[in-house]
């Protein structure tokens, strides 16, 4: 018999959700559009179509603003893009390269401008002026001059950190080598879009199609395999161009407006959107993104959305971020492709932490441009609810170049004879019974897990694979093929066995395996000799506790400061010590769920174990000191009214100053920032002897900044 499964959470209406059905959602959602995102930002090589991951997305969002106690801090509303691939050399951006938050109806624009107004305090009548344009589907990149010479090129990779194609960007016609005009400032860092035209696509793939080369999907993909190759003569003989919208680090700003900039960047030699105009209201906003998408069509470069900004200056600084989008800009997206293909098989992938997850083999079909042959299921739920069965036709939307989701059933096609019957049983070698999970309510969760634990070869191979991740240890030379080679042959079975391979291979003889030669091996040795030294965040993140994503990592990294500080803080919440547990919460970003986590995997000793063998192998660098103001590193709660600013706008303001704002006051609080109406927080810091600041005082002090 197959599994009976509960109602769905992934088709629940979202006013509908219990609470923990919503938190298994966005469970879900992380994991998956994670998954997207790598395939996208590192891979140019997207398995979904726009409209599908902005759906993906939206639902993510929606669900957070419903249970904004339960916001994971891996969610995709907390990050952007993915790392850097390997290749090239990395760059850290100065200013990090943030995504747009998006928007599909009319209702969420207009929501957009009352967002801003409320935050603001702007009166009804108040007049807002926004910078619109087409957003191009293309290559983000950032463009660092100095004394007006191009010095640096870089991808966005994961917003932190790019790849340098300094060399290769050089080639661009678009791409000024010097800045015109008397008065460019010493330092700037100009961002835009490198794109390909869609006649120069067409004519590229046919000339790759005659010499035997790579066909590329669409012009997106063929700007970013260009513009990544290893030999810039080869970047220079395609025809790509580059759009200049905004900016990073800047030692002096010619204007005060976007649009003021979008003029200054025309007057430095840079070619920005001629359709770019200036809109005054949500009805504005509207008219503009029709009329571009009437033209569409006609434009000889793909795009897929109309981007909004706040022209003034001062009300984006004023706006700042959520996470890792800007509240002063949005993207207004198009909607989305669909497809008909026949289901081959559904496979069951085990991941690190046991999670069984179904994935649909298809018949390739091409949506939007791009060739699908995988869509996720999500969970026995998800094919219950839509009685996939191999041999199906099913309809297909691609909707945010990510993995595609399954929206349904031909049933006029031919069905496959029986229904699918999940696995009671892990596909690992040793079969371990199959369970479902159960929540902190006691109820059944969506998801099925191998309960084999380490003894599953699949999770202890899928941990080894996280360890070397991108995010992680990024051991260039080290990948998920390397790790399962070392695991078979049973060399690598846990992290510290990766620091110990160079002084074993006298037995190994890495030389002598296929594939590898002595240049390889020095490589891959000295490429993990160089991984002995890492940050404090990457460790952390590198474990592969459950719910602690790479945002996570750097939220605890940085409330912690040190690796000391931070195990004896996990090692004392194992054993149950409430006060710690307390001071964990009160971190920004980290929850319930996070520490639940933390405690159950410090307090099974096969964990720490190979934490403490891990340890010896390696140096952990301190968390970086946040940036020089009066309350950087500070620990901040807001309570009460703020009278002269919203509470989100002063929260965002003390996070900008390198503070970090706390939900709730414990002993580690410096600063309760109280207006008329507070209440308990008031009366704990009290207590606690915290110092308690009106918010007069508050502004005083960040003024001296």
């Amino acid at each position: 018999m197959g599994i009976m499964a509960p109602r769905d959470a992934t088709r629940i209406a979202i006013d509908a959700l219990t609470d923990a059905q919503a938190k298994s959602e966005l469970k879900r959602l992380a994991a998956e559009i994670g998954a997207h995102d790598r395939r996208y930002y590192q891979d140019d090589a997207p398995t979904v179509s726009d409209a599908v991951y902005d759906a993906l997305r939206r639902r993510n969002e929606e669900i957070e603003a419903r249970f904004p106690g339960l916001v994971r801090t891996d969610s995709p509303s907390r990050r952007v893009g993915a790392a850097p691939a390997r290749g090239f050399a990395k760059v850290r951006h100065r200013v990090p390269m943030l995504s747009l938050g998006n928007a599909f109806s009319e209702d969420d624009v207009r929501d957009f401008v009352e967002r801003i107004r409320r935050f603001l305090k702007l009166s009804a009548d108040e007049p807002i002026a926004f910078s619109a344009e087409p957003k191009i589907d293309g290559l983000s990149m950032s463009l660092r001059y100095e004394g007006g010479e191009l010095v640096t090129g870089a991808t966005r990779g994961d917003g932190t950190e790019g790849e340098d194609v300094t060399a290769n960007i050089r080639t661009l016609e678009d791409v000024p080598k010097k800045l015109k005009g008397r008065h460019v400032p010493d330092i700037c860092e100009v961002r835009g879009e490198v794109y390909m035209t869609k006649h120069a696509f067409l004519a590229l793939n046919k000339r790759q199609a005659e010499s035997g080369g790579q066909i590329f999907a669409n012009p997106r993909n063929s700007a970013a395999g260009s513009l990544r190759q290893k030999d810039p003569a080869i970047t220079a003989s395609r025809p790509l161009g580059f759009f200049g919208y905004a900016w990073g680090e800047m030692s002096a700003m010619p204007a005060d407006t976007q649009s003021g900039m979008i003029k200054w960047l025309e007057s430095c030699g840079f070619k920005t959107n001629p359709m770019a105009k200036t809109c005054r209201s949500a009805d504005d906003l509207l008219a503009f993104h029709h009329q571009i998408e009437l033209r569409r069509g006609e434009l000889d470069y793909d795009i897929d959305g109309v981007v909004y900004k706040i022209d003034r200056l001062d009300w984006q600084e004023r706006l700042g971020f959520v996470s890792r989008t800007p509240r002063w800009a949005i993207a207004h997206k198009f909607p989305a492709e669909k497809a008909v293909t026949v289901v081959k098989d559904i496979d069951i992938q085990v991941g690190r932490t046991g999670a069984l997850t179904p994935v649909a083999k298809l018949d390739p079909v091409t949506v939007g441009g791009v060739v699908v042959q995988n869509a996720t299921l999500h969970n026995a739920d998800e094919i219950a609810r839509l009685d996939v069965r191999i041999g199906d036709t099913v309809e297909i939307q691609r909707a945010g170049d990510v993995i595609p989701q399954v929206l349904g059933v031909v049933t006029e096609k031919p069905r496959g004879a029986e229904p699918y019957r999940f696995p009671t049983k892990c596909p690992c070698p040793l079969h371990t019974p199959v369970v479902r999970e159960i929540n902190a309510a006691g109820e059944e969760g969506v998801r099925f897990r191998c309960s084999g634990e380490f003894a599953c070869p699949y999770q202890r191979m899928e941990h080894l694979k996280h360890f070397v991740s991108r995010r992680a240890f990024d051991i260039d030379g080290l990948g998920e093929k390397q790790i399962q080679l070392f695991y078979e042959r049973d060399w690598v079975k846990e992290p510290g066995d990766i620091f110990t391979l160079e002084a074993r291979n006298g037995k190994i003889r890495l030389e002598e395996v296929e594939g590898y030669a002595e240049t390889s091996v020095r490589n891959l040795f000295s490429a993990i000799r160089a991984r002995r030294d890492i940050p404090l965040d990457r460790f952390i993140y590198a474990l592969g506790i459950r719910h602690v994503g790479d945002t996570t990592a750097l939220a605890l990294a940085r409330g912690y400061g040190t690796w000391d500080a931070f195990e004896e803080a996990c090692r004392m919440i194992a054993r149950g010590d409430e006060e710690t547990k307390e001071e964990m919460d009160a971190l920004d970003q980290i929850g319930e769920t996070v520490i639940d986590s933390i405690a159950k995997y410090f307090a099974e000793k096969h964990n720490r174990d190979i934490v403490e063998r891990l340890t010896r192998q390696v140096r952990i660098r301190d968390a970086e000191r946040p940036k020089d103001s009066a309350v950087a590193g500070k620990t901040v709660v807001f309570t009460g009214a703020l009278e002269k600013m919203t509470r989100d706008e002063a929260k965002a303001m003390a996070e900008r100053l390198g503070a970090k704002v706390a939900g709730s006051v414990s002993k580690k609080t410096d600063y309760v920032v109280a207006g008329p109406g507070a209440g308990s927080k008031l009366g704990k810091a009290r207590d606690l002897g915290v110092a308690v600041l009106s918010e007069d005082e508050w502004l005083g002090m960040v003024a001296a900044t």
